[in-house]
């Protein structure tokens, strides 16, 4: 459900911003996220109102989860879920972003660590729900697929001819790698989105954020997002190289040290499905072509639906 089918975006932030103690209307309200998802920063403080549908105990055990892992995870300011014009809303201390114009000067290393860190973690609390990567595939091929029509009808095929190879339960929550290897770990803890946008400096050190997708599985999701940049071409090798090379440094048991793709390769195919499908949705809604980036991530989608289905 989004925002705008209970209040405006505008409004919602007003009401965000007084539970973080922030007069409503007042200056300094930032807007940070209108999406499934709003976030917004009120001075050091930001709140973010979920997706009505959450399911509140999960989250619950998502924040203690991050309020057990310091130094890895950003931890919440109350493990507290509120309920905001019927959306869980959790309340964060303001953290400094990646700037996202400077990929080169990314925490690469840094994010890599932090994973290897957060798949070392014993799976704290108990009822710690398994993590949401694949349901963030299968939400991004459904809302491609509300209608299939115009110029993008081409694209939206080869997307689902990729997807329809996806074992989404099998390389969400079970191991894809040789029985016994450490990628096996079927029930490690697990980001499930992760991308550089989810890491911040907070506190003179780099810490993991957004807690939505926590929870168990195989740790190789969490490599995959990159891989997949990586495998359409646009990810630079340098920094693919940066990225994998610091994750077995630091200790990360996700992929074999002598070939990550053997974890790898299925996971990023997934990641790529969700990739495209998010672009090409995106262009959609703008009503204009697909651009380079965007034409990159299908081509690869055809790719992987003819390799799958030759085997």
């Amino acid at each position: 459900m989004s925002v705008r089918d209970e209040t405006s975006a505008e409004g919602l932030a007003g009401l965000l911003a007084a539970e973080a103690g922030w007069a409503a209307g007042s200056a300094g309200i930032v807007v940070l996220k209108d999406t499934r998802v709003t976030v917004v920063r009120a001075g050091e403080v930001v709140v973010k109102a979920h997706p009505s549908e959450t399911d509140v105990v999960e989250l619950g055990a998502r924040l203690v989860a991050a309020g057990a892992l310091p130094g890895v995870l950003l931890a919440p300011l109350s493990e507290r879920v509120r309920l905001v014009e019927g959306r869980p809303v959790t309340l964060w201390p303001a953290g400094e972003p990646v700037d996202p114009a400077d990929p080169g000067g990314a925490p690469w290393e840094e994010g890599a660590a932090l994973l290897a860190r957060l798949h070392a973690a014993p799976i704290h609390p108990p009822s710690l729900p398994r993590h949401g990567g694949p349901a963030r595939v299968r939400r991004a091929v459904a809302a491609l697929t509300e209608r299939d029509d115009g110029p993008y009808a081409s694209a939206v095929r080869t997307i689902t001819a990729a997807y329809a190879q996806s074992d989404l339960d099998a390389i969400g929550h079970r191991a894809g790698g040789p029985e016994g290897h450490a990628g096996d770990r079927a029930g490690g803890m697990v980001h499930g989105d992760w991308h550089l946008g989810q890491v911040v400096r907070y506190g003179g050190q780099w810490v993991l954020i957004d807690v939505d997708d926590l929870g168990v599985g195989v740790a190789a999701w969490d490599l995959a997002r990159p891989a997949a940049w990586f495998a359409s071409g646009l990810l630079e090798p340098e920094w693919w190289g940066r990225f994998i090379g610091a994750y077995l440094a630091a200790g990360g048991t996700a992929v074999s040290a002598d070939d990550p793709w053997r974890e790898l390769d299925v996971p990023a195919r997934a990641l790529t499905v969700q990739l495209a499908a998010t672009a090409v949705a995106a262009a959609r809604g703008e009503g204009r072509p697909l651009d380079e980036v965007e034409d990159a991530l299908v081509s690869s989608c055809g790719r992987i639906a003819r390799l799958t289905s030759s085997r």
